[in-house]
């Protein structure tokens, strides 16, 4: 029997879909956007371009900073009041606590903030605080997750990663999801918090350190000459190319051809996003450079916002590392709040401040989406045994607060509410899942149909789950 020639038309359209040249084709249309699927077409109008996420590790406590209850106040001293003990992490249910912090109206539209954040608080006409939030786990870690992928096991995709997915970069330089943990450690779960999961490995996000070289093997270990570092690069894109030749497109081998050409081209594009030494004296010091408590912060404030201004899609900024130690390096606040909320408010509270104002100054607060969420708040009664006060207090997973601004939110707004005393939410209880969907609709993304099919399910961010709060609009 006669072997078909290689040049017959059917071998002809294979090799034209797998060459090399149609693989660097369609790559080239997909950067300009002009070969989209289903996946990176918006399904509504977007507010958001690009987000910046400060996502506070341990625990914030709402009834200290952004959900103000003069009923606590009044009751401090008395007990909870409930017929059935809460279910908290550590059981010890105290007295009421009143905030150690005052609260006062702030700006124009008079939002209650306390003095916790004092820079912050002098921007409350900026803000859109959700003061009714809840999660499925009063437990670190599977609540990172939860914060982070809407599922409390690791291995599903982070929010980054899926924006990154559904919308891709504005960049050729630099990758679409960047990561900035304290200086401290990283948070529960490590990277398991900014992982793409089952999406593309090029989804997942990229960790930037300090120092000279912010990125980990982004360099060799020691000084290639160009020219031999050209060669070996063009010896690798042959063989690449005869294997695509020989068995079409594999996902996996281009996602790693991808992320190595990535690579390449941010050995120049790193080096000069991370070198802030041309930034002017007054803003290093708005943002607390000179501060050796809010050095470390400022530093990864101000880069996020040089990273959006180059195309990077989602910028995520970690407060406080491990949970563990004692000290703690979080806003895990058992023993004390006022000690540790103090410490930890300090170190963030003048960058993030300054990082607003830089963002408004610029022009790009108003398609640039800033996030401040914490994976649960604290209980309004102190951690300590029955008839007790104490200082502290337990995770509670039932109410608590975060804040969103830019993008076309309603400024100086309060949505939800806790009951009078904080503890759970009442009015317009927000899952992390309808947090999701709001987040993926500012960016023109309808949550149901933003998916990915992986083992016999289509995956989506909010799982089944999941409503827009449409009332953070503007």
């Amino acid at each position: 029997m006669n072997q078909p020639s290689f040049l017959d038309r059917r071998n002809f359209l294979n090799w034209g879909i797998s060459g090399i040249g149609a693989t660097a084709l369609i790559d080239l249309l997909r950067t300009d956007g002009r070969c989209a699927d289903e996946a990176v077409i918006r399904h509504v109008a977007p507010r958001a371009k690009r987000v910046i996420h400060v996502c506070l590790v341990g625990g914030m406590s709402h009834v200290d900073s952004f959900d103000y209850k003069p009923e606590l106040e009044k009751q401090h001293g008395k007990p909870l009041g409930m017929n059935e003990k809460p279910d908290i992490f550590f059981g010890k249910v105290g007295l009421l606590r009143k905030s150690d912090w005052e609260f006062k109206q702030r700006g124009k539209s008079g939002v209650w903030l306390s003095e916790m954040f004092p820079n912050i608080a002098k921007l409350g006409d900026e803000l859109t605080v959700i003061r009714s939030m809840f999660t499925e786990s009063a437990n670190h870690t599977p609540a990172l997750f939860f914060e982070n992928s809407g599922s409390e096991f690791n291995g599903y995709p982070s929010v980054g990663s899926w924006l990154s997915f559904g919308l891709g970069s504005e960049t050729e330089d630099l990758p679409a999801y960047v990561v900035l943990p304290d200086e401290r450690g990283g948070p529960n779960g490590g990277a398991s918090n900014w992982t793409s999961g089952f999406l593309p490995a090029q989804h997942q996000g990229v960790v930037f350190q300090g120092g000279k070289r912010p990125v980990r093997d982004l360099f060799p270990a020691r000084e290639i000459p160009a020219g031999v570092d050209a060669d070996v690069r063009s010896f690798l894109a042959k063989i690449n190319a005869s294997h695509q030749e020989r068995t079409g497109e594999e996902e996996l081998l281009q996602a790693r051809i991808r992320s190595y050409a990535l690579a390449a081209r941010m050995q120049l594009s790193v080096p000069e996003v991370s070198d802030l030494s041309g930034e002017p004296q007054r803003l290093l010091d708005a943002y607390g450079f000179e501060r050796k408590e809010t050095a470390d912060c400022a530093r990864r404030c101000l880069l996020g916002r040089r990273l959006l201004e180059r195309g990077v899609r989602f910028v995520q900024v970690f407060s406080g590392g491990p949970i563990a130690g004692s000290p703690r390096a979080s806003w895990d606040a058992h023993e004390s709040v006022k000690d540790n909320h103090t410490l930890e408010a300090t170190r963030i509270d003048q960058p993030v401040a300054a990082l607003l104002q830089d963002l408004k100054q610029r022009g790009m607060l108003g398609d640039t989406l800033v996030l401040f969420t914490t994976e649960f708040g604290r209980t309004p009664f102190a951690q300590s045994e029955a008839n007790q006060i104490g200082a502290g207090r337990d995770h509670n997973r039932y109410g608590f607060s975060v804040w969103m601004a830019g993008a076309g939110l309603k400024p100086g707004f309060a949505y939800g509410s806790t009951d009078d005393v904080g503890w759970k939410a009442v009015e317009n209880p927000t899952s992390w899942h309808d947090f999701h969907a709001t987040v993926l609709h500012l960016f023109g993304i309808d949550h149901e149909r933003l998916a990915f099919y992986h083992n016999g399910i289509k995956r989506r961010l909010t799982n089944v789950h999941g409503e827009v709060a449409h009332g953070l609009f503007a």
